[in-house]
């Protein structure tokens, strides 16, 4: 299943409540007065400088909601360990997976022989999930439980037998500011495959809707040295040339 990315919700004006933020704690008027002064020039401008000058508690103010599709469960175990972030992810609880969606790196993909192996394995592993539920519904209806519960009983269990692979879907929510930090460490070449795919695409998206704000964004090597010493990817120049890219086609 392919990764889908959307950008659902967003602060209105996200770059206008920025600069409005921003220009609120170095300035002598009222909130009216400020509003009234700012237009799409000279906002840009503010912007400019502010994230120049590394004045970021002000991005906070803003937020962006992305419904994620196509990803493995491997994917979100990674991603929640950006804790200033609000998810919601379908359970495996509440939705029966009669045929469980699963991710094939690319590596396997490409591999005929692993990629057999890799496809038998998630067969397996739905015919377990199957046969497990069956046998603990069977056992709860046995007991006097009703249809419908002991099906939601049954499946808690039997999930256990799905692989990391296995699809799913995340709402996620962040503010501008752990956006920028989950763009730095997972737009980087030693970032997973899987989840350096999701930040690029996300990255492209808040781009278009706030391409001021988030000019810089990416990698941290795009504004500076690498700073992952021995453990460089050795491929700056390409990694910028990228970012370039993907600025120019916005």
């Amino acid at each position: 299943m392919a990764l889908k990315v959307r950008l659902i919700e967003y602060t209105p004006n996200p770059e206008r409540v920025v600069a409005s933020a921003a220009k609120l704690c170095y300035s002598a008027v009222g909130i009216d007065e400020i509003l009234e002064g700012l237009n799409e020039k000279n906002v840009h401008e503010f912007l400019d400088r502010l994230m120049s000058y590394g004045h970021t508690s002000t991005i906070e103010h803003v937020s962006f909601t992305f419904a994620v599709e196509g990803v493995s469960r491997s994917l979100t175990h990674q991603l929640v360990r950006h804790r200033i972030a609000s998810y919601s992810q379908q359970s495996q609880r509440y939705v029966k997976l009669n045929q469980f969606e699963y991710i094939i790196p690319p590596e396997i993909e490409n591999d005929e022989q692993a990629k057999e192996l890799f496809i038998n394995s998630m067969e397996e592993s739905q015919k377990a999930y199957d046969k497990i539920a069956e046998i603990l519904k069977e056992k709860y209806i046995e007991q006097g439980m009703k249809k419908q519960n002991a099906q939601k009983k049954a499946i808690e269990d039997a999930r256990y037998v799905f692989p990391n692979a296995c699809e799913t879907k995340i709402l996620l929510t962040m503010n501008a500011r752990s956006l920028m930090n989950f763009f730095e460490h997972r737009c980087c070449n030693r970032a997973q495959w899987e989840i350096r795919a999701l930040a690029d695409e996300m990255l492209k998206l808040v781009k278009k809707v706030a391409p001021v704000l988030f000019k810089k964004s990416g990698p941290k090597c795009l504004n500076e040295n690498c700073p992952e010493g021995a453990m460089t990817c050795g491929n700056i120049i390409n990694v910028r040339n990228k970012y370039s890219k993907m600025e120019s086609e916005i």
